[in-house]
Parts: C-alpha cells; structure tokens; sequence
C-alpha cells in the first residue's frame, strides 16, 4: 500500500518543474533520510523505500551527514 505526501508551492513555480522526476526523487530522498536521521524508520527500511541497497545507503547517509551508528556517550 502506498501513502502520498502532498506538498504545496508558490503559484509562481512553473508546472514542469512539478514533475521534474529528479527533483522528485531528490525529495524522496531528502524525506526519507530525515526520517532515518530522527530514528523513525531503519536502515533496512529506509533503503526499501528508496529502492537501494545498503551500500549505496551508507553512501548516502555520509553525504546528508547521517552516522551509520548511533552510539551512546557511555559507549
């Protein structure tokens, strides 16, 4: 099942910039990694949802900054 995300804009924005599919997969992918940096989704699920594997995850996660491990200050 599928869940959309509706998100608004200027009317100045031109309609095809709307469904330019790299600016749609860049926010996909913007949302999704957020979700994984606040803890809300996992790795495994994040990579499904963005149709990657884990290693281009990890690639990912480096470029947004995004520890591969959370680890307490105890450890």
């Amino acid at each position: 099942m599928l869940k959309q995300v509706v998100l608004e804009f200027p009317v100045e924005l031109p309609e095809e910039s709307l469904k330019d599919r790299e600016a749609l997969k860049k926010g996909k992918e913007t949302i999704v990694l957020e979700l994984l940096r606040k803890g809300e989704i996992s790795q495994g699920k994040a990579a499904e949802l963005l149709e990657i594997d884990r290693w281009t995850l990890f690639d990912l996660m480096a470029k947004y900054n995004i520890p591969s491990i959370k680890m307490s200050s105890e450890d």
